[in-house]
């Protein structure tokens, strides 16, 4: 559904951080967040809303986090 993908680029290393927001099987809708190192595999955390609303402001919240953190938008998509 909406997908944020934030690149960190450092002289030693590049990262990924990426927001998924998806519908489950089970009528609710889940933020999947997946982050490491480029080129490799990485970690990913999922965590269950209710409703659409609530997880496209915790999509919304984690990617502005990860900016602060100096990871650059790539690309959105809805």
């Amino acid at each position: 559904m909406l997908t944020f993908l934030l690149i960190q680029t450092a002289p030693s290393r590049r990262r990924f951080y990426r927001v998924d927001v998806v519908y489950n099987l089970f009528g609710e809708y889940s933020v999947v967040r997946e982050w490491g190192q480029a080129g490799r595999k990485g970690r990913h955390m999922l965590v269950w809303f209710s409703n659409l609303r609530d997880a496209c402001l915790a999509a919304e919240r984690w990617r502005r986090r990860a900016q602060r953190r100096g990871y650059t938008a790539q690309g959105a998509r809805a």
